[in-house]
């Protein structure tokens, strides 16, 4: 299998196989899983663009792994624990292109970026590209523990019966929460709220950008699915991790709860409910950009 830089697949064995960010997910865990390579995620801003991230996994090809011998290559449509880094849409479609020239299946891990975190009910349909499964968790349960798979009827068909289980799968509590999730998102439209509050989110985000452009180096995502990589200054794009920290301390005084990610542990990522009200973002927005000036500050 081929996974990406700065990806995060999960904690199972083959999941931290798979995820491409040592700290803290692979640690002190091991031997992993053989047969697992990983490719250059294109991230614009740190300098990787799309040529450069097909050029990484061609060497890849070339160099570990021959395409013909690849069962599958998972992607997330936009990083999560890597710093909510959205993959270009023509890197996406050049994606899907390989996978079929070579026959590799190519599977979607929307665990963290599906049912409607970025607008769209899955992310990669902003590229407009149509993946062989899509895996999916978290926010279909709506706080009840429950994940899935969706996939071509000849890959899902092809475990013969009985061939996969699990002591949990199916559990009823949790697929009634799910079906629930489905109702609200038909009955609240919100799909179309997701995409209002990422257009708020964009443009609090690029204000406070604009305010201290000296430290906010990149303000990135997929609609509400937002983020903003702190950095030292605007020319090096050296990450701050420091001031990210600080800003955490800061913000939780003042009564706003923030995340970080990254590779360096400098963004901010921004996962806020889609039925959160347009006056508790506007709040949300106050707070960052106040925390922000005080955090500064205290340098």
């Amino acid at each position: 299998m081929i996974a990406f830089r700065g990806s995060f697949h999960g904690r199972t064995l083959l999941g931290m196989t798979l995820t491409g960010k040592a700290n803290p997910y692979r640690q002190n865990f091991g031997p992993f899983a053989p047969e697992v390579y990983h490719a250059p995620y294109p991230d614009e801003y740190r300098g990787i663009d799309t040529r450069k991230a097909l050029d990484g996994l061609q060497e890849v090809f070339e160099t570990q792994i021959q395409p013909e011998r690849v069962a599958a290559i998972i992607i997330e449509p936009q990083l999560g624990e890597g710093g909510f880094v959205p993959a270009p849409k023509p890197f996406l479609k050049a994606l899907r292109s390989l996978t079929q020239k070579h026959g590799i299946v190519f599977i979607d891990d929307e665990v963290q970026t599906g049912i409607g975190r970025t607008g769209k009910f899955w992310a990669i349909e902003h590229a407009g590209v149509e993946p062989d499964l899509i895996c999916f968790a978290k926010s279909i349960g709506g706080g009840l523990p429950i994940g899935g798979v969706l996939g071509r009827a000849e890959i899902m068909d092809a475990p013969s019966l009985g061939g996969l289980g699990s002591t949990f799968g199916g559990n009823p509590l949790a697929c009634a929460a799910a079906l629930a999730v489905l109702e609200v998102f038909e009955q609240e439209n919100l799909l179309e709220k997701a995409q209002k509050l990422g257009e708020m989110l964009h443009q609090g985000f690029r204000r406070i950008q604009a305010r201290f452009p000296q430290v906010v180096g990149d303000v990135r995502g997929l609609g509400p699915m937002i983020a903003m990589e702190l950095v030292k200054d605007p020319a090096s794009k050296s990450p701050n991790p420091q001031l990210t920290h600080r800003l955490l301390e800061v913000a939780r005084e003042r009564g706003l709860l923030l995340f970080k990610a990254g590779m360096h542990a400098n963004v901010i990522r921004c996962l806020v409910p889609l039925v959160v009200s347009e006056e508790e973002v506007e709040k949300g927005l106050e707070i960052l950009e106040a925390s922000l000036e005080q955090a500064l500050s205290a340098e």
